[in-house]
């Protein structure tokens, strides 16, 4: 028998919240980012850790104004997001 690969899996939950309307984020447990401008990034589903991989965020005076065990919030001058 064959063992699914991580990305299979993932790609098997990720349609099947498709098919069913369910929230991608809740069922495959990522977070979301929502990113104003290039001045403030919300994530939200950050659970302290991403367990998919790492967010890095890098720019010029950035600051933690508030995280939560669910949520996070940055703000300063965004020059990139990295998602591994």
């Amino acid at each position: 028998m064959r063992q699914r690969s991580e990305q299979e899996d993932g790609t098997r939950r990720y349609r099947m919240a498709d098919a069913a309307n369910l929230p991608k984020d809740v069922v495959l447990g990522v977070p979301i980012l929502t990113l104003t401008g290039h001045y403030e990034v919300n994530i939200e589903n950050y659970r302290g850790n991403v367990r998919s991989g790492q967010i890095r965020i890098t720019g010029k005076s950035l600051e933690i104004n508030y995280y939560t065990t669910t949520d996070m919030k940055i703000t300063g001058k965004v020059e990139k997001i990295e998602y591994s």
